[in-house]
């Protein structure tokens, strides 16, 4: 055998061999920036929560993998427009009841989610399903959620309350999507 042919042989196994070694490293990469572009702030408090960057990718992709399994779907105009009235109701209440109105406006963003098919028996698996349709909210609705629950103990001052009110509403303006938007 020619040393020139043993020598290229040699080099493309050493090229195989490090591409094997290092094609999952750049795959697991490329999976960890897609994750992080998608879920934003999510992935940062994912991963403060569970300690882990591996153990918060795999967390995310499974919470994308649940949501894609649920048939969520948009409101019809009229969905889109009762509960748009619900809302100017909920809202003109805040001036006299601010603690009923965050209550109300807490059941509604839930009822609105069960019309669209969100499952809504717990808070934290709300929370984690809203995350990967919006990810830039989620924070937002944990924070609300946090300040309902100070109001139900009587300790929400009203400052928190109208943070709440505003927080709701943002989650509240996007769970709003109607079929003729989607069209």
């Amino acid at each position: 055998m020619d040393t020139t042919y043993v020598i290229t042989i040699a080099v493309v196994l050493v090229i195989l061999i490090v591409g094997v070694i290092l094609a999952p490293r750049f795959i697991r990469s490329n999976r960890s920036k897609e994750i992080q572009e998608k879920f934003g702030p999510e992935y940062d408090h994912t991963v403060e929560a569970l300690g882990d960057k591996n153990k918060a990718l795999t967390e995310l992709e499974e919470r994308q993998k649940h949501v894609n399994s649920l048939n969520i779907h948009p409101l019809s105009d009229i969905e889109h427009e009762r509960y748009t009235a619900d809302w100017a109701a909920v809202q003109s209440k805040f001036v006299d009841e601010p603690g009923q109105a965050i209550e109300a406006a807490d059941r509604l963003i839930m009822e609105v989610m069960q019309v669209r098919a969100y499952p809504v028996s717990d808070f934290e698996q709300r929370a984690a399903d809203i995350s990967v349709s919006y990810p830039n909210l989620v924070s937002n609705y944990r924070a609300a959620r946090a300040i309902a629950l100070k109001n139900e103990q009587g300790q929400a001052n009203t400052e928190e309350l109208r943070q709440a009110m505003i927080y709701y509403r943002s989650l509240f303006d996007e769970l709003l999507e109607t079929e003729s938007v989607m069209a």
